[in-house]
């Protein structure tokens, strides 16, 4: 994916700097994904027994699961790890591909993007879901 900013990212940073891609830390990916019409009952069924067991491995820090509030077939999965190494560590696995695979039957089309996390700020009263 094209950035939307080409020079947001400043070339003389020294490194752990805001603006280097290799900064270590924790990492954010976000899956959108759409189902196929009437599998999104499954589709979410399915993904918290995934999650339950994708919450076990090293490095996976939260996972979240939530749905367009105007297209209920569209999701986004989004997972917080430790860093990038474990990220794509699981990316890159058998458990990952065999986790998935009824996932992959149930979706029409999905894309991942991973961020950086470079700032959280809890709110001050933060509500029970």
């Amino acid at each position: 994916m094209t950035a939307a900013f080409p020079d947001q990212t400043d070339q003389t940073d020294p490194p752990g700097q805001p603006g280097q891609p290799d900064r270590p830390g924790p990492v954010r990916a976000v899956l959108s994904m759409r189902t196929r019409p009437g599998c999104e009952r499954r589709f979410e069924t399915e993904w918290q027994a995934i999650a339950d067991q994708i919450r076990t491995l090293d490095g996976c820090l939260r996972q979240d699961l939530v749905r367009d509030a105007d297209d209920p077939r569209s999701y986004l999965i989004i997972t917080d790890w430790a860093d990038r190494e474990r990220l794509d560590a699981f990316g890159r696995s058998a458990q990952r591909d065999r986790l998935l695979r009824v996932i992959r039957e149930l979706r029409e089309s999905a894309q991942r993007h991973t961020y950086q996390v470079l700032h959280s700020v809890p709110s001050e009263r933060e509500e029970p879901r």
